[in-house]
C-alpha cells in the first residue's frame, strides 16, 4: 500500500510532551516521562530481554538500561519497593527488605552520536555492593529524578525467588472440547519435600505469565490437590490461556540495505521505514514460524555500539481491513509497546484506503509484534479477531510460586519454572 508523502508528515508530526510531576505511582511497568524510551530490565548479559528474576543471595544481577530523547543528561536516582503476590504494597519497611542504603544514583550514562535522533542512554546494575536485597518476593524499580521522589520517571517490575521447590509441568491443547483448537492449558506440579509449609491449601499461591506479558496473567491459582509434599496444579479451567498467534515480525538492525518485512525506506528529519502491508489473520490456518514471543533484541549491524549509534526511526505499520472494526480499538501491541494498550500505538482508520496505519517512533532492533483489539465495552484485550487463536502456538511460560511467611507476614517467593509449549507438551 502506498502512501502519499502529505499523509506520512501529517501522522508522523506528533510531539511528546513529559508528563507532569506528581503522577500516581503506578506497581506496574510504566513510564511517565514520554521522552523516555526503550526501557529494557533483563539479565546483565542477555540480549533476548527473558523475565526479569533474580534469585536471592546469588551473584546474578539485573540491568537496567533506557533512553532520554534529548540532547543533555539528567541526574536520576532509583530505589526498591517490596510488594505483595499481586502486586500491591507489602507491610515490609525498607530497612527489612534492603541492607546498605535505600535510594541509588544513576551515574553511567553516554550521548547518542552520528544519529538522527540525539538521546541519551542511562544504564545501572542491580543488586551493587552499597544496595542489597534480603528478602525474596516481588519488587517495585523506581526511577525518579533530582533525588524527589514525586517526580517519577519509571517502574519496572522484577522478581526475587529462593529454590526451595523443584516445579514440573505440561503446556498442551486445552482439556475441554470447546477451546482444544484455541488455547492451552498450563498443567504443572510443586515439589517441597525440604521446605516447611503449614497449611499449604492457604497459605500457597501460584502466578502463571504467558510469554512477557502482564495483561493475562493468572493469579492467586491455589493447589488443586496436595500428596506426599507435593502441590498439584492440574485444572482445565483456571489455568486456561489463548494459544494466541506466532508473532509478525520485522527487521530494523540495519538501515542501510534490505530488511524482512520492510517494503521501503526513506529519510526526511529520521530514517522512515514502511513496512509491508499485513492481512488480519482470524480466518488463516496456523502457520508456524520461529519467532522472539513478542520480545524484541536491540541491535545495529551497521556498525558501532548500538548503545550509542543505534538510531531511531519512523515506522509505518498498515493492517488491512474492508471495514472499520466497531468493536473496538486496534492497537500495535508487544515488548516495542511496552507490553501495554499506549495511545501512542493505536491505530487510525483510513475508509478510503481500507487500512488501519500507525507512524510511530522506534530504535534500531529486530521487533516482534502482534496487532490486538480492545473492546470497547469490557477494556480488555482479544487476539481473535485480528490474529486468531492456535493450540499450536509455540509460547512461554513463566510459574511463580509464593508462600505466605506468617511470622515476618509477606509472600515469599519460593520457586520459580519456565515452560514452552513446544518442548514440554505430554
Amino acid at each position: 500500500m502506498k502512501f502519499t508523502k502529505k499523509l506520512l508528515l501529517t501522522v508522523a508530526c506528533i510531539c511528546s510532551v513529559a508528563l507532569v510531576k506528581g503522577a500516581e505511582l503506578r506497581y506496574e511497568n510504566y513510564i511517565y516521562d514520554d521522552l523516555v524510551e526503550t526501557v529494557l530490565l533483563s539479565t546483565n548479559s542477555s540480549v533476548y530481554n527473558p523475565m526479569a528474576v533474580m534469585d536471592l543471595g546469588r551473584t546474578n544481577a539485573l540491568s537496567l538500561k533506557f533512553d532520554k530523547l534529548e540532547s543533555s543528561n539528567e541526574f536520576y536516582q532509583y530505589t526498591f519497593v517490596h510488594c505483595t503476590s499481586d502486586w500491591k504494597l507489602s507491610n515490609l519497611q525498607k530497612t527489612e527488605y534492603l541492607e546498605g542504603n535505600t535510594m541509588g544514583e544513576i551515574t553511567d550514562y553516554s550521548f547518542s552520536t552520528n544519529t538522527f535522533q540525539q538521546y541519551v542512554q542511562y544504564r545501572m546494575v542491580f543488586p551493587s555492593p552499597d544496595m542489597r536485597l534480603t528478602k525474596s518476593g516481588n519488587y517495585l524499580l523506581i526511577v525518579y529524578r533530582n533525588f524527589d521522589e514525586e517526580d517519577l520517571v519509571l517502574t519496572r517490575r522484577f522478581m526475587v525467588y529462593e529454590g526451595k521447590t523443584n516445579i514440573t509441568g505440561t503446556v498442551k491443547p486445552a482439556t475441554n472440547s470447546k477451546d482444544r483448537f484455541y488455547k492451552q492449558e498450563v498443567d504443572f506440579e510443586i515439589d517441597y519435600k525440604d521446605y516447611l509449609i503449614q497449611n499449604p491449601f492457604n497459605d500457597v499461591n501460584a502466578v502463571v505469565i504467558q510469554n512477557n506479558s502482564w495483561n493475562n496473567t493468572i493469579f492467586n491459582l491455589r493447589p488443586q490437590f496436595v500428596n506426599n509434599n507435593v502441590l498439584q496444579f492440574n485444572y482445565e479451567n483456571e489455568n486456561l490461556f489463548d494459544g494466541l498467534s506466532e508473532f509478525r515480525f520485522f527487521d530494523i538492525r540495519t538501515l542501510r540495505a534490505f530488511s524482512q518485512n520492510v517494503a521501503k525506506k526513506f529519510t526526511d528529519s529520521l530514517v522512515n521505514v514502511v513496512l509491508k502491508s499485513s492481512e488480519i489473520r482470524s480466518h488463516l490456518s496456523y502457520v508456524n514460524w520461529i519467532d522472539y514471543n513478542g520480545k524484541r533484541v536491540i541491535q545495529n549491524v551497521d556498525g558501532g555500539d548500538v548503545t550509542e549509534n543505534g538510531d531511531y526511526t519512523l515506522v509505518h505499520f498498515t493492517l488491512k481491513s474492508p471495514n472499520k472494526i466497531d468493536m473496538g480499538d486496534v492497537y500495535v501491541y508487544g515488548e516495542l509497546s511496552d507490553w501495554r494498550l499506549q495511545e501512542k500505538f493505536k491505530m487510525k482508520y483510513y475508509a478510503e484506503k481500507q487500512i488501519y496505519y500507525l507512524a510511530v517512533k522506534l530504535k534500531q532492533s529486530y521487533y516482534n509484534y502482534h496487532f490486538v483489539l480492545q473492546n470497547k465495552n469490557s477494556g480488555e484485550m482479544e487476539y481473535a479477531y485480528t490474529e486468531g487463536n492456535h493450540a499450536e502456538t509455540e509460547n512461554d511460560y513463566t510459574i511463580l510460586l509464593y508462600h505466605r511467611d506468617a511470622f515476618y507476614g509477606y509472600d515469599r517467593l519460593i520457586g520459580k519454572a519456565t515452560l514452552n509449549s513446544l518442548t514440554s507438551r505430554d
